[in-house]
């Protein structure tokens, strides 16, 4: 792994999480040994547990994690003895382990989980394609490979091209062009390393967190008059050229040309 490969594991939120956890496991065991030999008293697992949670959610807080890691962080360390309780078979578990890694892999450090689109986001995109000529698009964070499938049948002319991390979406998103003989290519690797100058147009359903990078990239790469669509979020202080609603009630889809 490279110096910067490195640094960006280490940097990534959930690693955060997992050594606020450690931490507040050492405070609490610390506690568990204060009450016992002055005043002989014990904490039941459960009460143990609620305290690992307060404890890590309040240093969450403290060190202004995003919102959502202080509810995580207090419920892991009750929900893990509750499961615990249950006596379920250890290979269950390692079977959703492995199924979750797979699905997926490297969000820990992307900050970019699972987000399905659908139907009507599709044909969003598919409005918002320059017509007259042929183009090659690329979805990043293809998932299951739907948008490209699409994307691909009613736009015979264009080059399509799908990007997925995690190996089981790219898997299934694979299987199902060779099975229902798409056109759309999938490719499996990190659209960080891709050159932008190589697609007209790139179309995003990623997360907040990976918005800022992905501009950055997108303004040094992507070429005059190409255009950058990204469902849903948007780039902080940037303000986009379009933007329309495939949902009625629902998240915009957003473009910036270039």
């Amino acid at each position: 792994m490279k110096s910067g490969q490195r640094r960006s594991v280490l940097q990534a939120p959930a690693i955060h999480a997992l050594f606020i956890l450690c931490s507040a496991l050492l405070v609490v065991v610390l506690i568990r040994q204060f009450l016992l030999r002055p005043f002989g008293l014990t904490l039941t697992p459960f009460v143990f547990a609620v305290l690992h949670g307060v404890i890590a959610a309040t240093i969450a807080y403290l060190r202004r994690m995003a919102a959502w890691w202080v509810p995580i962080l207090f419920c892991f360390p009750p929900a893990a003895v509750l499961v615990n309780s249950l006596q379920l078979p250890p290979a269950l578990f390692l079977g959703i382990f492995l199924f979750l890694m797979l699905l997926f892999w490297s969000t820990f450090r992307s900050q970019v989980p699972f987000y399905p689109s659908g139907l009507p986001v599709w044909n969003a995109v598919e409005a918002l394609l320059p017509e007259g000529r042929a183009l090659r698009v690329i979805d990043i964070g293809s998932g299951l490979g739907g948008a490209i499938m699409y994307l691909a049948r009613v736009r015979p002319d264009s080059s399509f091209t799908g990007i997925e991390l995690a190996p089981l979406p790219w898997l299934v998103s694979s299987l199902r062009a060779r099975l229902f003989g798409s056109a759309g290519h999938f490719v499996r690797g990190d659209y960080t390393q891709l050159s932008f100058a190589d697609y007209d147009v790139i179309f995003a359903y990623l997360s907040p967190a990976a918005m800022t990078a992905l501009w950055f990239k997108a303004r040094q790469e992507m070429q005059t008059g190409s255009l950058l669509l990204s469902y849903e979020f948007l780039i902080e202080g940037v303000v986009p050229d379009i933007v329309v609603y495939p949902r009625t009630e629902g998240p915009a889809l957003y473009g910036w040309h270039m």
